[in-house]
Formats: C-alpha cells, structure tokens, sequence
C-alpha cells in the first residue's frame, strides 16, 4: 500500500496563511521554498515521514497567481489535496490505469529552498481544474531527503476524511492508487483534524 506522505492545505496569499495557521495551532511553519511556477510553502511536521505543505503565490514573484490547487481564484484557504509515495510510482500508476483511475503522467518537479538546496521529485500530474482532489497525486522523492526530516516543528494527525457527492466511486478510486481512507457522502472536500498543545484543529 502507498503511505501517506503530506497533506496540502492551499491559501490565496502565503504569508497571511501561514500567520493565521500559527495563531490557530501555536506552531510557527518554516519556510519550504519556492517551485518554479509561481508557488512557495511552508511546511510543518505531522508524524515521522509526513507533513503539511501550506502552499500558496510566491510572495516574492510580482502578481503571482498561479494555477496550481486553484490558486488563481482562491479567495480562501481549503485542504486542496494530499499526496501518497508507493513503494514504485512508475507501477502504481500501471496498476491504477488497469484498475481504471488515471492518475496522470508522471512528471519531474523541484523547489529551491531558502539556503539555496534543490530540491528534485516525481509526482503525477492530472489536467485537472478542480480545486480539491478527492484522490491523491503519487509522489517519488528518489534520493532527495524527504522534507519531514529535517527538523520540522511538528503537530499531530489525529484524523483525516474525504466527502464527495459518490463515496463509492472515489473508494475504487483510492484503492486503484493503493490507499485507503474514510469517504463519506456529502459536497467534494477534505477534513483532516490536527492535534495541538491548545486541542484539536479542524481543516476543512
């Protein structure tokens, strides 16, 4: 089965995102880095092997309004979508499309963080507008340390759901890309519930 790696938690403008984030939870993120595109992050831990990426226009690219996780017409933040890594993602993604989910091709990608490290991976991309993805994207970090690692200030995951109008559809979905998780019937989106010193915070 694929693991969980990082959940993401898109937001219109970064830098307001992440102060809200701090002041609901008590936990400051860190700067991830920018992805060419247009987009940067913040990143905090959720367990060993798994983080949240707060993502959003890279506050240092005038006018930025990128596409990614419906960025160039979010008014406000939303859980957007999560990411899984398979054991191999080049036969995961075979398997799914035998099972009959896409999940896209699979494509390099990279972010330079704030002490100039590159940052390489592969990770499926879909042509896709919606703004939440019920299923996720697989991700292949191949020898690049895996961002959890390095010393993230850390919350922990105490739940995580999925509503969409077809529980049944997006469970086939989700078993195509080997992972399973609590769908439930209601309108498209993402729950998940992080445990703090303060209690419990809910993103939606």
């Amino acid at each position: 089965m694929s693991a969980l790696d990082h959940l993401v938690y898109a937001v219109p403008d970064l830098l307001e995102g992440v102060a809200g984030f701090a002041e609901r939870t008590g936990v400051t993120p860190v700067a991830g880095g920018a992805h060419p595109g247009g987009t940067a992050n913040y990143l905090v831990g959720l367990g060993e092997g798994v983080y949240l990426e707060i993502i959003g226009p890279d506050p240092d690219v005038a006018g930025a309004r990128p596409r990614a996780f419906g960025l160039e017409t979010l008014t406000a933040p939303v859980l957007a979508a999560w990411a899984v890594r398979p054991d191999d993602i080049d036969e995961q993604v075979r398997q799914a499309r035998q099972a009959g989910y896409d999940p896209g091709e699979v494509q390099p990608l990279s972010r330079r963080k704030p002490d100039g490290t590159l940052l390489e991976w592969r990770l499926t991309r879909r042509e896709d507008p919606a703004g939440v993805r019920p299923v996720p994207f697989l991700i292949d970090w191949g020898s690049t340390r895996h961002p959890s690692s390095a010393g993230l200030p850390q919350l922990s995951l105490e739940a995580f759901s999925i509503a969409h109008p077809d529980p049944a559809a997006v469970t086939a979905s989700l078993k195509a890309v080997g992972v399973h998780a609590d769908v439930v019937a209601g309108s498209v989106g993402l729950r998940a519930v992080l445990g703090t010193r303060d209690g419990e915070v809910e993103l939606v």
